[in-house]
């Protein structure tokens, strides 16, 4: 941890016009320094404030973060958070003493809002594996993307569990994000104790997953209801991922298989085009939709999925509703 930086967010945004015209506000400007325990809302502040059409904040290199929440509606329509080095997690369950260990780097509330930049987020989560799981914060890189609309992750590599999107979520691109290990790019789990759904235009495109438990997944609970629609997977790598394409529509937390049920989040007009890489497990893709509440418009296109292990084959499972007589 020595020689990082500590940068401290506390948010208050005020109406300030000082730093209206500026484009870029790199936190080190307003207060970042090695070591210091710093009040650093000024810099998000100043970019939230401003009114230039793409206000950007720079996070430069090698930066270690305690929990953070960037909040509040800003005056631009869209905001970057523009990740240079590396984004680091205190490095011991013991460093996370009198924090929140439940979320880490956090966005609510900001619409128009672009994550890009060639550096990692890195939440340092082995210290936590090791330990009992009652114990272990949920620690994301994009985490539950919800009630969010028009954001961007770009250009960045991110340990741990990569993105999770949640109930109330639209308009997300995800791109060039390079994601190793984790539970790779996951839309849900949807519909927890019966909510209701509305997740709809998100685009996943040019990732590489690297020994992630899944790859493209969406999962909802058989409980949920609502929908989710207008999804794109594409142009994404696996490499021994274990899940690379899943669609679980019958989500549940009891032992044993899910028995089918009335109630479900509907599933529309997804599609995995251009997937390509390796699978860990023999069922390379599973397509796992409700008998009652249909996935509906599900296109495959161009997928290429070989086992990891060079004496194994891979197969798909498909469980649909049967298909209706025509008239």
């Amino acid at each position: 941890m020595q020689g990082g930086h500590y940068f401290f967010l506390l948010f208050s945004i005020g109406c300030s016009t000082e730093h209206a015209n500026q484009t870029n506000f790199d936190v080190r400007d307003y207060g970042a320094v090695s070591g210091g325990h710093i009040d650093d809302s000024q810099a998000w502040s100043a970019a939230c404030t401003s009114e230039t059409e793409n206000p950007t904040l720079i996070v430069p290199p090698r930066f270690l973060l305690n929990p953070i929440v960037f909040s509040d509606p800003c005056r631009a329509k869209n905001i970057n958070f523009l990740i240079l080095g590396r984004l680091l997690a205190p490095d011991s369950p013991g460093a996370w003493k009198g924090l929140d260990p439940s979320q880490w780097l956090a966005f609510n509330g900001v619409s128009g809002l672009n994550i890009a930049g060639p550096g990692r987020i890195n939440g340092r989560g082995k210290a936590w594996w090791d330990q009992s799981c009652r114990d272990r914060p949920c620690l994301m890189g994009c985490s539950t993307l919800a009630p969010t609309a028009l954001v961007s992750c770009k250009n960045s590599s991110i340990s741990d569990d990569c993105v999770s999107i949640g109930d109330h979520t639209s308009n997300i691109v995800i791109s060039y994000v390079k994601c190793s290990p984790g539970h790779g790019i996951s839309i849900g789990s949807l519909g927890r104790s019966g909510k209701f759904v509305q997740v709809e235009n998100i685009h996943v495109s040019k990732v590489y997953l690297q020994g992630t438990t899944n790859g493209a997944r969406i999962k909802t609970w058989q409980v949920g209801r609502g929908y989710v629609q207008r999804v794109t997977f594409e142009h994404n790598i696996f490499g021994s991922v274990k899940n690379p394409v899943i669609i679980d529509q019958n989500y549940c937390n009891k032992s044993g298989a899910c028995k089918e049920m009335e109630t479900g989040v509907h599933i529309t007009d997804v599609s995995f085009k251009q997937l390509y890489g390796t699978s860990s497990s023999r069922v390379a893709m599973n397509l796992n939709c409700s008998l009652l509440v249909a996935c509906t418009r599900i296109y495959l296109k161009s997928i290429c999925l070989r086992s990891a292990l060079a004496w194994q084959n891979v197969t798909s499972t498909a469980t649909m509703p049967p298909a209706l007589p025509s008239e």
